[in-house]
C-alpha cells in the first residue's frame, strides 16, 4: 500500500507542510558533475569510477540521465518555492547523490504521474523517480531498483498524549482519515481485531482532505490520523516546524502497516542502467548517505538495508 495507490492522502499533506519553510538543501544545490562531486543532505558524494563503467554508452556520451518525476507529492518531489522550476525532495537528493556517485547528472522535469510509465516505453526518459510502487503488473515494461518499502503510518499530537504506540492501541478511540482511501480500509478491517481483543471499536472519522483531519487531531476531537507514513512523517517534522505532531513508530512495521516496495523505474532497453543504479544505491546504503537523504524528511524508516531490484509483493 504505497503512497502511489492513495494519492489522494498523501498529496493533500501539502496544504498542512507547505506553509513551513521547504528546508530540503536539494533543488538549490549542485547538480552532480561528470568526474567531480556533489553534498547532499550533509554527505560528500565523490564519484565511483568502477560504478561509472557500469553505464551504457549514451549515458556516459550524454553525460546525463533523464528522469520523469510528478511534482508535487511531498516529501518525494516538490518545488523549492511555488511558482518556480527549481525542485527538491526525497527522490530529488536521492538522484543528486546517485548522480555524484555514477559520475553523471541525474535531470528531472516533470511529467504526469500517469504518462510516466508509457514516457520510459517511448524513451523520452531513462528512468522515473515518482515514489513509484514496485508491482508486477508494471514489471511487465520497466525494472524497478527498490530503494524504499512504506505504507500507512499513524499521526498523532506533539508528545503523543494518549500513548499510541501500535495501530492496536487506536482500538476503543476516535480516528481520523481521509475519506476513500487504503488508510481507511485499514482501518475499518481492524476494527473484528479490537472487537476480539475487547477493546471496543474504533471510532473512525472520515474527512476530505488530510489537512481536515490534522485540524481535528490539533483540536483534540481525535487522539490520531492515520495517513500514508512518507506524508505522515514529514507533517510530523515540519508542521509548525516540528511542534505540532509526533509521528509513531512501531517497531513491527518500520515502513507503515501495509508496506510495499518503491523502486526506481528503468526502461527495459537499459539493462546496465539499471545494473548501475542498483549498485550506487547499495553503495550510497553502506556509507550512510541512504539514511541521511531520508532522515531530513522525517522517514528514515522507509530506507531499505539493501538495494534489491523488481521486489514486488504482490502476485501479479
Amino acid at each position: 500500500m504505497n503512497a502511489r495507490f492513495v494519492r489522494p492522502a498523501a498529496a493533500a499533506a501539502v496544504t498542512a507542510a507547505m506553509f513551513v519553510s521547504t528546508t530540503a538543501c536539494g533543488g538549490d544545490g549542485p547538480a552532480a558533475p561528470s568526474g567531480g562531486k556533489v553534498v547532499v543532505a550533509g554527505e560528500e558524494i565523490v564519484k565511483d569510477e568502477k560504478l561509472h563503467d557500469l553505464l551504457p554508452e549514451k549515458i556516459k556520451k550524454a553525460g546525463e540521465v533523464r528522469v520523469a518525476t510528478d511534482v508535487p507529492y511531498p516529501p518525494f518531489e516538490m518545488f523549492v518555492k511555488e511558482g518556480e522550476p527549481a525542485l527538491t525532495g526525497l527522490d530529488y537528493d536521492l538522484g543528486q547523490a546517485l548522480g555524484g556517485k555514477l559520475g553523471v547528472r541525474f535531470a528531472f522535469t516533470p511529467q504526469k504521474f500517469d504518462g510516466i510509465v508509457p514516457a520510459l516505453q517511448a524513451g523520452k526518459f531513462d528512468v522515473a523517480m515518482s515514489a513509484i510502487t514496485d508491482n508486477k503488473e508494471r514489471q511487465k515494461v520497466v525494472d524497478f531498483v527498490d530503494y524504499s518499502r512504506s505504507g500507512s503510518g499513524v499521526l498523532v499530537a506533539e508528545g503523543n498524549p494518549s500513548r499510541i504506540t501500535t495501530l492496536d492501541d487506536l482500538c476503543g478511540k476516535k480516528v481520523a482519515v481521509q475519506a476513500a482511501t487504503n488508510q481507511l480500509d485499514l482501518l475499518r478491517t481492524r476494527q473484528a481485531a479490537c472487537s476480539a481483543a475487547g477493546r471496543g471499536t474504533m471510532d473512525i472519522q472520515t474527512f476530505p482532505k488530510d489537512s481536515d483531519a490534522q485540524l481535528a487531531l490539533r483540536s483534540g476531537k481525535v487522539v490520531a490520523q492515520v495517513l500514508t507514513k512518507p506524508a505522515a512523517g514529514w507533517v510530523a517534522k515540519t508542521a509548525d516546524k516540528g511542534a505540532a505532531f509526533d509521528l509513531v513508530e512501531d517497531p513491527a512495521a518500520p515502513g507503515g502497516y501495509n508496506a510495499s516496495p518503491n523502486g526506481i523505474a528503468v526502461s527495459k532497453q537499459l539493462p546496465e542502467l539499471t545494473d548501475a543504479i542498483q549498485k550506487a544505491l547499495q553503495a550510497l546504503i553502506d556509507d550512510g548517505t541512504l539514511t541521511a537523504i531520508y532522515q531530513q524528511y522525517g522517514v528514515a524508516s522507509i530506507a531499505v538495508q539493501k538495494a534489491t531490484k523488481n521486489a514486488a509483493v504482490d502476485q501479479g
